[in-house]
């Protein structure tokens, strides 16, 4: 390596060569996501899957550099070159590849430029699918009853259309033998193994687009290895192993048996609120991809507001109404510029549900009042017969609030309202995502928790056919706004995202039953 790597170069950007994992997000590492977080550009390829996406900061530049066999996005020279482009530019740059960027990735011949011209540059190993994959199948590589060793090899043909592999010493090895990019020349594998003598009868197993959603697992032997490829339309990416330790499949198999594996859930909250339902339905095995179709914005200079808690602080309000978890947020963070938490000693706090409580407790208060059903016409209603002649009430959220709210509010006698927005609403899309695509997928559903997340997703994805979308709900008003769109809908139970969670599981298994 270049011994002046440690010398930062003002006038230079660096490059991070990050291993993406093999297919699930999670499986980054956690000095690659920190890196990620911090890029101004990201080259990634074909491999990095849409729930990594998330970890890539707002305003980063996005060049996409997949390769897949025949279909080049950008020859490697030019990947190379525009490493380094970007590099002189003086960015943070993020080659971002899937697995393991010195494992089958030519990640060593991205370097060799970036030396010549004295860029600063830095490996972050990553998860190989070699091994992730075969984990996920409930295949351990190695294993001291079966086998001696590993050994992971390329199945990728040369230019010249050969496959320059020494089977008669892979064969003599005993090691499990994992090739990767093997699926074009999967009968050339099995006949060179069963010419170099290896038993007819050793098990095998193909994997393919392990660790995501789609990952299946196909077990046979190697004498039927490219029959039973064919057999069931086996594509890349797989791996595929030979060996002993793949008759353990079954065995070992723990990926199936999570409640909501080989599923896809796109979560289309703000980027803010997504973590907690998309760390919620990983653990229950989905592969999550988080697009936030709407953005919050506070609205700046904002006297109203200025003007309100100055009031507050005075005692002239009895309640403060808040209506969701970004209302809270920036309401608090209003407040905690000329005053704090004390300045509502004075009056009580009404909550429109789970989510907005659950951002109050972060403040350690608790709401005084949550309606018996989390909608704003519900919570108008309830509120209402809790007031008095006089009362003032402070609702600060939304620009484009509920009018129900209100005007339930207003059969109150004498009492008088402040709406002020707080917050506008922006409707952003992702234009890596190809939503007509992906929603597409009979496994693939779309979770919204409101109505502008629902209006959000169409102004963003405004050509697509609506009626593909499988849409999973909080509330009659967010299923409403869905169904005006063609969507097909399903609702939870209760307003909460562990309800939400529980009706996408429902709503795949009812899918699975109409289609057998």
């Amino acid at each position: 390596m270049n011994n002046n790597i440690g010398c930062v170069n003002k006038n230079k950007g660096k490059v991070w060569l990050v291993g993406a994992g093999p297919g699930e997000m999670s499986l980054i590492t956690l000095k690659g996501k920190e890196v990620l977080a911090e890029a101004d550009v990201v080259v990634y390829d074909a491999l990095v899957r849409g729930g990594m996406m998330s970890l890539i900061p707002e305003g980063a530049e996005l060049i996409y550099a997949g390769k897949r066999a025949g279909n080049h996005t950008m020859r490697q020279e030019e990947i190379n070159a525009l490493l380094l482009e970007k590099a002189l530019e003086g960015k943070k740059v993020v080659r971002l590849k899937g697995g393991d960027p010195f494992l089958f990735g030519r990640g060593g011949e991205e370097l060799e430029l970036l030396v010549q011209n004295g860029i600063d540059f830095e490996i972050i190993p990553g998860v190989t699918s070699a091994f992730a994959a075969s984990a996920y199948a409930g295949i351990p590589v190695t294993h001291r009853d079966f086998c001696r060793g590993v050994s992971v090899i390329t199945g990728h043909r040369k230019s010249n259309g050969s496959l320059d592999l020494n089977f008669k010493a892979l064969a003599e090895t005993g090691n499990t033998l994992v090739f990767l990019m093997g699926m074009s020349t999967k009968e050339i594998i099995m006949n060179g193994l069963l010419d170099a003598g290896m038993e007819g009868d050793t098990p095998a197993a193909i994997i393919e687009k392990g660790t995501t959603s789609s990952q299946r697992v196909l077990t046979t032997d190697l004498a039927h290895l490219a029959e039973t490829a064919e057999t069931h339309h086996a594509a890349a990416p797989a791996v595929i192993v030979v060996g002993h330790v793949s008759g353990l499949a079954e065995r070992f198999s723990w990926r199936s048996s999570l409640p909501l594996n080989g599923i896809r859930a796109v979560v289309t909250r703000p980027r803010e609120l997504s973590s907690g339902l998309a760390s919620m339905l990983r653990k229950k095995g989905a592969e999550v991809i988080e697009v936030p179709v709407i953005e919050i914005e506070p609205i700046k200079d904002n006297d109203r507001l200025k003007d309100a808690i100055n009031s507050l602080k005075e005692g002239l309000y009895k309640w403060v109404v808040l209506t969701s978890p970004s209302g809270v947020r920036v309401f608090f963070d209003e407040l905690m510029k000329s005053a704090d938490v004390r300045a509502l000693a004075g009056c009580r706090i009404a909550a429109i549900g789970k989510g907005t409580e659950a951002e109050l407790a972060k403040r350690g208060l608790h709401a005084d009042m949550v309606p018996s059903k989390y909608d704003g016409r519900t919570l108008g209603a309830e509120l209402s017969r809790l007031l008095e002649p006089g009362d003032r009430v402070l609702i600060p959220r939304a620009s484009i609030g509920n009018k129900a709210l209100n005007e339930e509010l207003s059969k109150a006698k004498d009492v008088i309202i402040d709406d002020i927005a707080t917050y506008d609403t922006v409707y952003r899309s992702a234009e890596w995502f190809d939503a007509s695509k992906e929603l597409a997928d009979t496994a693939t559903f779309a979770l919204f928790t409101s109505a502008s997340g629902v209006r959000g997703f169409v102004s963003a994805y405004p050509d697509m056919d609506h009626s593909v979308v499988k849409a999973i709900c909080i509330g009659e008003m967010t299923a409403a706004e869905a169904e005006k769109h063609g969507m097909r809908v399903w609702i939870s139970e209760k307003a909460t995202l562990a309800s939400l969670s529980e009706r996408l599981l429902r709503a795949s298994r009812e899918l699975t039953v109409m289609e057998d």
